[in-house]
């Protein structure tokens, strides 16, 4: 499997995402859409921060049990309910990448929406993997 992060040089400097990834590789792994819930089904968090490490810890334990590692990931979209907080938070959700899924980032977006399926949560985030 290869991963190739492509970030030409006209384009915005890419901080915390690619602007495109091509992906050679024999299976996709397509990743539901993962909120705050812990193994009861009940959100956790009270801060988007919060919520955004418990959404990002079960995307990455789905993508384990497929098979995958966090460097597998060629595509990342962020839904948020609050994307002004998305933004004043950005440092801290970007530590909180670096720490759970290192330096080598998907392609991604954030898009906001007006509200998620948990009506308490603020952060949903789903993903495409390429692995061997």
């Amino acid at each position: 499997m290869s991963l190739n992060r492509v970030n030409p040089a006209e384009l915005s400097p890419a901080t915390g995402f690619s602007h495109a990834v091509t992906a050679t590789g024999s299976r996709l792994v397509f990743l539901a859409g993962q909120t705050a819930l812990d193994s009861e089904g009940e959100v956790t968090g009270t801060t988007l921060p919060e919520q955004f490490e418990r959404a990002l810890t079960n995307l990455l334990t789905a993508l384990r049990h497929a098979g995958g590692t966090p460097a597998d990931l060629a595509r990342v979209t962020v839904y948020a309910t609050d994307v002004a907080d998305y933004r004043a938070n950005a440092r801290e959700l970007g530590a909180i990448w670096k720490r759970l899924a290192g330096r080598d980032y998907p392609a991604m977006a954030v898009i906001g929406t007006v509200r998620l399926w948990d009506e308490q949560a603020m952060v949903e985030v789903d993903g495409v993997a390429v692995l061997d």
